[in-house]
């Protein structure tokens, strides 16, 4: 496997990265009669699922990442491809990833428990090739090269930086959609969270130094490309080529990203109307389940 770090071209255009996209199978077709969200908006257990699903793939990369999968806590529906113990070289980073897997093992306990007889499954998850086609369309693998974000530390923080950001514009987008006052207060906690997964993930990738930094800034071209025709997302680096540790508009709030947006990034497509693919093979379990 081609060393992502090393060798990767990185100065990519946003028409360059979809064109990659398309290559490496992310323009997946839809045909689904569902739509992202509600006419009259969605429910609070249609946003609740709808976060279960990416608080799902979340906890099984992690913990899947420290030696352990979310069958050792008694879920066991859909199915997981990929995922194995990194061989972490750092104790502290190690020690990282230890909490932050127990931090999403901890919100899929209370997304279900707040959801009940109504928590959706956990849906089929890909760690495998979703991940290699979200690297060769970031310029971080060959069109015949593979990407095991398991194989070493470096490769897992830039695949756990492909999340995390996600998460966070993510519930930054629901709280305001949310009715009931118990599910809001749960919500900013959740976001909370994921905000210092986040800025721990990018404060470690930025001290890598040059070369992890630019394979973070394709990665974030890579999002950017499949969210739509707005640059939202931030890279590692401002317009300055500063540390750009907490990605915030110019009031220094948290962007955010709607359903359909979410759903563009972790299913690798910029298609609208999408129902599947990338990491969610089977796309999301519930009814806000289409780009």
């Amino acid at each position: 496997m081609k060393d992502p770090i090393k060798e990767q071209p990185m100065e990519l255009s946003r028409r360059s990265l979809l064109t990659g996209a398309a290559a490496a199978g992310f323009g997946l077709a839809a045909g689904s009669t569902l739509t992202g969200c509600p006419v009259d908006g969605p429910t609070d257990e249609q946003i609740l699922n709808f976060a279960l699903n990416l608080e799902y793939l979340e906890a099984e990369y992690y913990t899947r990442a420290v030696g352990r999968t979310l069958v050792d806590v008694g879920l066991d529906s859909g199915v997981v491809v990929g995922g194995s113990e990194v061989p972490f070289e750092s104790e502290s980073i190690r020690q990282y990833a230890e909490e932050i897997a127990a931090d999403e093992e901890a919100h899929v306990k209370l997304l279900r428990d707040s959801l009940g007889a109504l928590a959706v499954s956990r849906p089929e998850i890909d760690l495998a090739g979703a991940f290699t086609a979200a690297a060769r369309a970031a310029g971080l693998a060959g069109p015949d090269e593979s990407f095991d974000p398991f194989a070493n530390e470096v490769n897992f923080l830039l695949g756990a930086y492909l999340f995390e950001d996600v998460g966070v514009t993510a519930y930054k987008g629901a709280a305001p959609l949310l009715s009931n006052a118990i599910n809001v207060r749960d919500a900013a906690g959740l976001l909370g969270t994921e905000a210092y997964h986040a800025g721990e993930v990018r404060s470690l990738l930025y001290s890598m130094g040059e070369e992890t930094r630019n394979a973070a800034e394709a990665i974030s071209d890579a999002r950017d490309s499949l969210d739509g025709n707005t640059d939202l997302d931030q890279g590692l680096l401002d317009r300055n080529d500063r540390a750009n540790i907490v990605p915030t508009d110019s009031e220094g709030l948290v962007f955010s990203r709607t359903v359909s947006q979410v759903l563009n990034v972790v299913y690798l497509t910029s298609e609208t109307g999408a129902f599947r693919g990338g990491f969610f093979p089977e796309g999301v379990n519930g009814s806000l389940n289409t780009t």
